[in-house]
């Protein structure tokens, strides 16, 4: 399943699907990391030195390559170049598998070793100097819609997702590609207002979307966040030594995180589980045309001089028993 953790710079969000990682992990789940934020922070929340998440490879500079794997034969796709973050998968492209080796893997992904177990980590890419006036973040975070676009996904897999703040997945259809959003707001009136941005936005396209409450201090903050978002409020978090060891960056084992911390990412879990549960593979696949189209009028169709609408194959739906069968 997929899952993104979003919210306003400073929420949280990067520990919290930092946590999240790694429950997941000591529960022995296979799981696909990918840090999309403007600021490339989820590697040193999981240990890594500044060093090795300086080190992670780019998805963005390997665009070129995951456009030519996941093309695959597609006979609707005459080449790579015409491809746009938004392309949906047909009969003949190659789709991703969480558990398996590919390419795109091999070039974008690196293990990150964990308390109980490893992890594949994934990232965009800094906003670099040369990006400065001349581009901007959704040309980093495509590599991550045309990734998610073209993945098959099964019950106990994990794809988490590290947004970067704010709407900017909004831009174009990543918003729908997620089982379960988490929106990590603190106890202030900007901290839900962004919740309601991202309710509004989502409403119309069945985005599934919980709340979890951070740096809860008491007994007001609580009642604050109920008032303000209601039954989306999931769960809440509080002060943990063990993240302010984390941060010091020197982390105990993840046992040894407090009990009602662990209870509040297995809330997250099973709330993710049972969203999952009821995902709508054709309306999944409807959604990912739906943007396709959308993005192909409005610039698509003239940077890449070819009518996209044209790669949208009418009769293929992703599914997970495609997760089966590797196309030629």
């Amino acid at each position: 399943m997929k899952i993104a953790f979003v919210g306003k710079g400073g929420s949280g969000k990067t520990t919290l699907s930092s946590l999240f990682i790694r429950h997941l992990a000591a529960n022995e789940a296979p799981v696909v990391a990918v840090d999309a934020d403007i600021n490339q922070h989820l590697g040193a929340a999981l240990g890594l030195s500044e060093a090795e998440a300086a080190a992670l490879p780019a998805m963005g500079a390997h665009l070129p390559l995951i456009k030519e794997y996941l093309r695959g034969s597609n006979p609707r796709i005459v080449s790579a170049d015409t491809m746009i973050k938004t392309t949906p998968p047909g009969e003949g492209s190659r789709l991703l598998r969480v558990r398996e080796d590919n390419p795109v893997y091999e070039a974008c992904a690196r293990p990150v070793p964990l308390d109980d177990g490893e992890i594949r980590l994934m990232a965009t890419g800094p906003f670099t100097e040369s990006d400065l006036g001349v581009s901007c973040y959704h040309s980093k975070v495509g590599a991550v819609e045309l990734c998610l676009n073209h993945l098959v996904d099964g019950a106990d897999e994990y794809v988490v997702v590290d947004m970067t703040a704010g709407s900017d997945s909004f831009a174009s259809g990543l918003f729908t590609r997620f089982d379960m959003t988490f929106l990590v707001a603190e106890p202030t009136r900007k901290g839900v207002s962004v919740y309601r941005q991202y309710k509004e936005y989502a409403r119309d396209f069945g985005v599934a979307l919980k709340v979890v409450g951070n740096k809860v201090q008491g007994r007001d903050d609580l009642d604050f966040l109920r008032e303000e978002v209601g039954e989306d409020l999931l769960v809440t978090v509080g002060h943990s030594d063990w993240v302010r060891a984390m941060e010091k960056g020197r982390p105990p084992r993840f046992e040894l995180l407090e009990a009602e911390n662990r209870m509040a990412l297995q809330a997250l879990q099973d709330a993710a589980d049972d969203s999952y549960a009821h995902r709508d593979w054709e309306r999944y696949t409807r959604q990912m045309v739906h943007f396709h189209l959308r993005n192909a009028e409005s610039w698509g169709n003239a940077k890449t001089g070819a009518d996209l609408a044209a790669q949208v194959d009418p009769g293929f739906v992703l599914a997970e028993e495609l997760g089966a069968v590797q196309p030629a």
